[in-house]
């Protein structure tokens, strides 16, 4: 069932800046599908989970949760829910005279029209406009403040040539930042979700991140750094194996040890003992 919710407002002049149509939200039922057909104004779909396609300019694309697309006005299209794992998705439709001045400062062109959905702020973008359209007073300013301010973020999500490397060192603080969190809490009981929250990114946005500079995803690098820490401590102290694994983040010795085993091909003792000739 879909929910619609639209702009009572109407815009200032024949050709506002920026004017905000509507925005929704839907669970589609299987197959559910638009065109091939066109519109007049921009519209995104933010999809929030289960999986589909659009194809646009020639090119078929697959979405996931974490993913958006637009569609441009003018320009034919086609999209489709998945028959299987249906896509539920929110979506806001807008114009303006300067819309297409600042998607041209994105990457975003009608044949590839997806990118990922980053911070909560896109995450949130429905529940944000529909509470806002509680306010009547000043429903005009404040649904076009969102609305800059949800473009702002488009642009650093994916630029164009001239803020490519803008992004560069905005995604290498991610890393880092990333980085520096888990060398520091590795023996707390820490997930990829706080990481997300402490960088302010959707977390399957954060990991793709992180595995493209790191090479792997943030919970392999996680395991791999405990371990290490693990045969520090098996072959420079006299710790149990259960104070051990306590002091790498792992509650239940049991689990650290089968773990330990997964990564090294031995249990902690055997690896302890192939190891005692070193000094303690």
């Amino acid at each position: 069932m879909a929910v619609f919710h639209y702009n009572t407002e109407q815009p200032y002049g024949a050709d506002p800046d920026l004017h905000l149509l509507f925005w929704g939200r839907e669970q589609c039922q299987p197959g559910h599908s638009f065109g091939p057909g066109l519109r007049d104004y921009y519209k995104i779909h933010f999809i929030h989970s289960g999986t589909g396609r659009i194809e646009a300019g020639g090119q078929i694309h697959s979405l996931i949760p974490g993913q958006a697309f637009l569609t441009y006005p003018g320009i034919v299209n086609a999209y489709a829910a998945d028959e299987d794992n249906p896509w539920e998705y929110s979506w806001i439709a807008f114009t303006g005279a300067k819309v297409d001045h600042l998607l041209r400062r994105t990457s975003l062109t009608p044949e590839c029209p997806v990118f990922p959905i980053q911070g909560k702020a896109m995450e949130g973008l429905y529940e944000q406009l529909t509470e806002i359209a509680k306010d009547e007073g000043v429903l005009d300013l404040r649904l076009t403040a969102v609305l800059y301010q949800f473009l702002a973020d488009l642009l650093r999500a994916v630029p164009g040539e001239s803020g490519v490397q803008a992004y560069r060192g905005l995604r290498n603080q991610h890393v880092e930042k990333a980085l520096h969190f888990l060398q520091s809490h590795y023996c707390e009981d820490i997930s990829m979700e706080q990481i997300s929250e402490m960088l302010q990114l959707d977390r399957k946005y954060m990991s793709a991140l992180f595995k493209q500079a790191v090479g792997m995803p943030p919970s392999q690098y996680l395991l791999g750094f405990r371990m290490a820490k693990a045969c520090e401590l098996l072959t420079r102290t006299d710790c149990t194996i259960g104070e051990i694994a306590r002091s790498i983040g792992y509650a239940d010795a049991l689990l650290f040890s089968r773990m330990f085993k997964k990564s090294h091909g031995c249990s902690p003792k055997q690896y302890r003992e192939r190891h005692a000739n070193l000094t303690l």
